[in-house]
């Protein structure tokens, strides 16, 4: 059994909308309503739980009536800080494997989550990336260029994220307890030893965070309608 643990609760400061930016519009369509709608559309989904501000819970719960969202189980109030609030979304997940994704990527494919699904099963763990396209530099203190960071080893990494979720759920509570802060899940296993697979993801999995994000993904939608 699968769980989708989509992570929206986020303030959206750098959209500056006044307001959860996976509310806003994106061609009619509010940015988490296609987040859902993705994990929805798989077979290999089995439950999806929500985890967003508890100021945000009764609009939540108003899209997925509206849209008539069958597999979101749960809405979960999310935390001080993301790992809080994947926490507390893993503390309600019923599957063997937990995908944990950021509300704001709604252009993920169903064929990505299926990969990232497969690729845990096989390998225990796994994460959708894409090899960097620029070449990136290391600074100083002082914002001196000091070195050129391995192009070929380095890769954006994205959502969803796939793992084990007992295995995953322990290792939240012992990040918890040593107070290690984290930026994503996989840092966490990085943390304790372990390894993740990267699952080969596609460049319009962007995450909308800025206005001008908001641009970039209707282009993408309009693409992807017309293909």
């Amino acid at each position: 059994m699968v769980s989708a643990i989509i992570v929206a609760g986020g303030k959206g400061t750098r959209m500056g909308a006044g307001k959860n930016k996976v509310f806003l519009p994106l061609l009619g369509k509010e940015i988490i309503s296609r987040t859902i709608a993705v994990f929805e559309s798989s077979s290999l989904v089995d439950e999806i739980i929500i985890v967003t501000a508890s100021d945000d819970i009764q609009k939540m719960r108003e899209i997925i009536w509206r849209d008539g969202y069958k597999k979101v189980s749960r809405i979960a109030e999310g935390g001080r800080e993301r790992s809080d609030s994947v926490y507390n979304g893993l503390m309600l997940a019923t599957g063997d494997i937990s995908l944990i994704h950021d509300g704001a990527r709604c252009l993920v494919t169903k064929e990505e989550i299926e990969a990232v699904i497969v690729d845990t099963i096989y390998f225990e763990s796994a994460a959708l990336g894409v090899k960097v396209k620029d070449t990136l530099k290391t600074i100083d203190k002082n914002g001196n260029i000091v070195s050129t960071v391995d192009r070929e080893k380095t890769v954006h990494i994205q959502t969803p994220q796939g793992f084990n979720t007992a295995q995953i759920r322990d290792l939240h509570e012992c990040a918890k307890k040593e107070n290690i802060a984290v930026t994503d899940d996989c840092s966490i296993f990085e943390h304790y030893g372990k390894t993740v697979h990267l699952t080969e993801g596609s460049y319009d999995n962007i995450k909308i965070t800025t206005p001008e994000d908001i641009a970039v993904a209707e282009s993408i939608l309009k693409r992807k309608e017309t293909m």
